[in-house]
């Protein structure tokens, strides 16, 4: 039992690893999975979660059909999520804003500290999306990378290109620089004189 609550560190890991400047405090909080299933194999240190799965951690939230979790042996979190879609949500670290994803497979490397969306996947923070066949997110370095579907059939299907919208961000209001005082014209002394 106590190999098994290591693998749910997993989740943990997996919701974690997602967006960026994700919010601090859902580290701290417990870890909650409801599934209509759940197996789990000590000797392989492997969790398997099936049937409407939901995985919450503060203001994480993590929908699938199906989570499968191992821990290798020193420790990092390996995680599949399947679902039709499956889908995360969580909000970003000091600000009012929400990142969601969602993919038909979602997997966590905790030891490359690598989050991959295949198929049909999109990630929307705020009002900016991206969508392609494949996104992938290096938590380390902070890199998205987005490959659209490759058996594109050409320009005219949307399958096979990647999307990107991204909205304008709101310039701050600037104080504008003081204005010195207008020049007194006066007129020149020799003027006049001739």
């Amino acid at each position: 039992m106590r190999r098994a609550a290591a693998c749910l560190a997993f989740a943990v890991a997996f919701a974690l690893g997602a967006p960026a400047h994700a919010e601090r405090s859902d580290r701290d909080q417990p870890v909650n999975i409801e599934a209509d299933r759940m197996m789990a194999d000590d000797q392989k240190q492997m969790a398997v979660f099936e049937g409407r799965v939901v995985l919450t951690q503060g203001t994480i939230v993590l929908r699938a059909d199906k989570l499968t979790v191992r821990q290798d042996e020193k420790g990092f979190q390996v995680g599949v999520a399947v679902g039709n879609p499956a889908t995360f949500r969580q909000k970003r670290d000091g600000v009012d804003e929400w990142v969601d994803g969602e993919a038909l497979r979602i997997e966590y490397d905790g030891k490359a500290e690598r989050v991959e969306l295949f198929d049909k996947a999109r990630v929307s923070r705020d009002k900016d999306e991206v969508r392609g066949n494949y996104i992938s997110y290096d938590t380390r370095a902070e890199v998205f990378r987005v490959q659209p579907s490759k058996d594109a059939t050409g320009p005219a299907t949307r399958e096979g290109r990647v999307r990107a919208v991204f909205q304008p961000k709101k310039k701050e209001a600037t104080t504008p620089a003081p204005q010195a005082a207008p020049l007194e014209l006066k007129p020149a002394p020799d003027l006049g004189k001739n």
